[in-house]
């Protein structure tokens, strides 16, 4: 599988999992969820480890956590953290969604 984050998400994510965790093998749980306005969105989430059945990546010595469901909508999704007038938060690039929402956190395939 293959998840891209750029070097500003990465360090948003560093920065978060310093603050919030206190294990050595504290990492970034990237998940789809059923739910908003076009059928599913990402959800972000520190976890202190990975549970029995993820996927586990490594960006750049980060580890990420993928469960087996979110896996098969993941593939090629870029997570990037941007910063603007309007706020700031992570954003996803994902090729295989076919639609989504004005906010950007909801997607379809």
């Amino acid at each position: 599988m293959q998840i891209t984050l750029t070097a500003e998400a990465v360090l948003k994510v560093r920065s978060f999992i310093e603050e919030q965790s206190s294990g050595d093998a504290a990492g970034l749980r990237v998940a789809v969820l059923p739910g908003g306005c076009s059928g599913f969105q990402y959800g972000l989430n520190i976890e202190e480890a990975a549970e029995e059945d993820d996927e586990i990546l490594e960006i750049e010595g980060l580890p990420l956590f993928v469960d087996p469901f979110s896996a098969q909508y993941l593939e090629g999704v870029e997570i990037d953290y941007v910063t603007g007038m309007m706020g700031s938060g992570f954003s996803f690039r994902n090729p295989t969604a076919v639609g989504g929402c004005g906010c950007g956190s909801s997607f379809t395939v």
